[in-house]
């Protein structure tokens, strides 16, 4: 199997796409405004700050390289969506929720605005998401109660509507293809592609990126690495998942790490067989959180929930978890026994941040002049765009709509966050609900198994789920 340091979206980037050849911080700078990270979040941060703003001096300090975290390892979902987004938006009234709601739908189309603006190839197809009911019957029961919820929500057909049985089969044929869910607030992208891009783009506007310069001080209005200071008006803290790193922001990110396999291409006669002939991306209803898509060059790529390191560090190389990744093919194959025997032999992981309670937010403390955005669970691709907007018009003082927004913060994380209990609290926990989600996978799957015990194992998981 072919384990890759960053992942097979990296390693696929063209000499002319590549991220690697940036120079390290080694002299003392002083910018208006320095950002922690060259991922997703930083980058369109620099982005629309530069556009808002561009006699700004900026600068971005990576530890490792551009798009080394999540950005460069992730399934290749973006979506109009934001994590937590229902909870966040459940106070306000039913106007301000079309109102937010508009604007979350809408990172699909902000995203393309700016590839299509900045000639930006990162293999965007707009062709939706398919939530599939399959496997086993408990997915019908369980995605036909989570569109009652949507429906009571004020969700329309526009926004998320039911395939039965035979359309579902028509999009994408898993096995026992029960019906499925269709949302249209869905694209598929190239991470590597996307990552690269963006940092090409954003130093064509005056961005200047540092690699392999990690943060090892974080005074007040100064940072220092291991060879320089950077003295900054304005400090904003991208990091995510890798937020570990930064002492302010560890106890308020648990750093999980999700698993990610691909296929070698497949023939036109294979996805005949499969289906996604409009790049729909799909997971189905189970609750070990798997998705999937087909990329340009005609690989399937799958990826499960996978990993937690006792005591929340985030995670870069994943020789030693063979036996997980293991287990993410067989669910794939179960999904699509089509696959047969069909190599899969790229394998990699990706760490990402759950928040403890909430969803995705941007805050920006004006009397310090930290900001920093994050929260996003397994949604950071699209919600990274928004976040860094909502951040922007913070910094910015700008009295705007995102402004409005219930994600958007003036203050400081410790204000509008909570915290992660301490360890061995975390790593207990987690282990304890994964382990009940597996668990259930293996009761469901299995026809033979018992009522009482299917109905039993079912009820477990979903108040695990509710702790989760």
């Amino acid at each position: 199997m072919q384990y890759h340091p960053t992942s097979l979206w990296m390693s696929s980037l063209t000499d002319n796409q590549s991220t690697t050849s940036r120079d390290p911080l080694e002299q003392d700078i002083d910018v208006d405004v320095a950002i922690i990270g060259a991922g997703y979040s930083g980058l369109w941060t620099a982005y629309y700050l530069k556009q808002a703003a561009p006699e700004l001096s900026i600068a971005i300090l990576e530890a490792h390289q551009v798009g080394f975290g999540a950005s460069g390892r992730n399934g290749g979902w973006l979506m109009g969506a934001i994590d937590g987004e229902d909870s966040l938006l459940d106070a306000l009234s039913l106007e301000e929720k079309l109102r937010a709601r508009k604007i979350i739908h809408g990172i699909v189309d902000e995203a393309n605005r700016v590839f299509q603006k900045e000639s930006i190839d990162c293999d965007f197809s707009h062709g939706g998401y398919l939530s599939m009911a399959a496997r086993y019957p408990e997915q019908l029961s369980r995605a036909q109660a989570s569109l009652k919820e949507y429906r009571a929500d004020g969700y329309d057909e526009d926004d998320i509507r039911w395939l039965d049985a035979e359309e579902a089969r028509s999009r994408l044929k898993l096995r026992n293809t029960y019906g499925a869910l269709f949302s249209p607030h869905t694209a598929r992208i190239h991470p590597g592609k996307l990552v690269s891009e963006l940092a090409r783009v954003v130093e064509k506007l005056g961005v200047t990126i540092y690699e392999n310069s990690p943060i090892i001080e974080f005074p007040p209005n100064l940072l220092r690495t291991e060879k320089a200071h950077i003295k900054a008006d304005r400090t904003l803290i991208c990091t995510e998942g890798f937020s570990f790193h930064q002492p302010q922001q560890r106890r308020y990110i648990l750093p999980i790490q999700s698993l990610i396999i691909a296929t070698d291409p497949l023939t036109d006669a294979q996805w005949e067989e499969i289906g996604l002939q409009h790049n729909e991306t799909f997971d189905d209803a189970c609750r070990l959180i798997i998705y999937g898509q087909r990329t340009a060059d005609n690989r399937l790529v799958f990826g499960s929930r996978g990993t937690y390191q006792f005591g929340g560090q985030p995670k870069a190389r994943f020789e030693d978890t063979a036996t997980e990744f293991d287990a993410v093919e067989a669910l794939m194959r179960d999904c699509l026994p089509q696959l047969g025997s069909t190599p899969a032999p790229h394998r990699w992981g990706g760490t990402l941040g759950m928040p403890r309670a909430g969803a995705a937010h941007a805050i920006f403390d004006r009397q310090s002049g930290i900001g920093t955005i994050g929260n996003y669970g397994g949604e950071g691709v699209g919600a990274s765009n928004l976040m860094a907007r909502t951040l922007v018009d913070l910094l910015l003082g700008k009295e705007s709509e995102l402004t409005q927004m219930p994600w958007a913060h003036y203050g400081t994380l410790q204000q509008h966050a909570r915290r992660w209990e301490v360890e061995p609290l975390r790593w207990l926990g987690y282990r304890a609900i994964l382990n009940t989600f597996v668990y259930e996978e293996s009761v469901l799957s299995n026809d033979s198994s018992s009522i009482w015990k299917r109905r039993a194992i079912n009820g477990l998981a979903s108040a695990a789920k509710k702790i989760l």
